[in-house]
């Protein structure tokens, strides 16, 4: 579960990122959102960015030399096409090109449902979910393929169910369930504004992973002048909660906070804090008052 910030929504570049890696694994996909028309969102979804191997390649005017014919296929079908009809099968990747839609192709499928909770209730979507499910049972050893489920803004002013606390919570249930008896994964977002506070910490709770965004306000010059790479940040990525099944020990991480960046303004990236150095003119260093050095003069921290 993402918590969503109401200043920005960049909960949707997670959403965008999910749905078009699964995409593009071939994996099958149900997007449920209150718009009128979710399949709409579809065509914002990104593409996969170039390998360095593809960009190596294009770049090698040896390769090209003499190959007139397979440069004229590669000029019509694109290399790329060409090396996953060979293959039969995308890598598995994690970057996408934001300014760069995913091909049609990948979209107009049967592998796609769409679900609009703008008037249904949630009845209709749990049923929608689970005929869904039921195509990937977890009971046969085996991962021949895997589904994946994204709910965007569940509890929207806009869904007609909005205003019913505990059956949005009894949903969430069920779909934790249901997810856990198959092959799949489901990510949901919520603005956790909309709801009473004991029934966010609800949420919160029946979340197996627990994720918030935040946006960063514009020109902070307090911000710029301690992390590094300010200039391409756009907000942050709190791990506040971490899936821990079958298992009593818990997961220790190297950092609960990311920077989301856009690199480029096309590519999406999520990197840990980096504490820009401290200048030098305001003042002395740590290293002349260690207990290692030569100046006579103690510090704060000498022990």
């Amino acid at each position: 579960m993402v918590m969503e910030d109401a200043e920005a929504p960049h909960h949707m570049l997670l959403l965008r990122n999910f749905m078009a890696q699964g995409l593009v694994l071939g994996q099958h996909l149900l997007y449920s959102s209150p718009a009128r028309d979710p399949r709409g969102f579809l065509g914002t979804l990104p593409s996969p960015a170039a390998s360095k191997d593809d960009k190596s390649r294009e770049r090698d005017p040896d390769q090209e030399k003499g190959l007139r014919i397979a440069w004229q296929y590669k000029k019509y079908f694109g290399e790329n096409q060409l090396d996953g009809q060979r293959d039969g099968k995308h890598e598995y990747s994690n970057e996408f090109d934001l300014r760069k839609p995913l091909e049609r192709h990948f979209i107009n499928g049967p592998r796609i449902d769409c679900v609009s909770i703008q008037d249904s209730d949630l009845s209709t979507l749990r049923d929608r979910c689970a005929t869904f499910l039921s195509q990937f049972p977890r009971n046969d050893g085996s991962i021949s393929c895997a589904g994946r489920i994204a709910i965007q803004s569940f509890c929207a002013p806009q869904c007609a169910y909005s205003n019913m606390e505990w059956d949005m919570l009894s949903f969430i249930r069920s779909l934790k369930s249901m997810v856990r008896s198959s092959n799949s994964v489901a990510i949901v977002t919520f603005p956790p504004s909309l709801l009473s506070p004991s029934f966010c910490k609800r949420w919160q709770h029946m979340a197996d992973t627990l994720l918030s965004v935040k946006a960063i306000q514009d020109e902070d010059k307090e911000l710029a002048q301690l992390l590094t790479g300010y200039q391409d940040m756009v907000g942050f990525l709190n791990v506040h909660k971490v899936a821990r099944i079958n298992t009593q020990v818990p997961v220790i991480l190297e950092a609960t906070t990311f920077s989301i960046k856009l690199q480029k303004r096309r590519y999406l990236v999520l990197e840990c804090l980096n504490q820009a150095p401290v200048d030098g003119s305001s003042g002395t260093s740590y290293g002349t008052s260690g207990g290692c050095s030569s100046s006579s003069k103690t510090g704060n921290l000498d022990f």
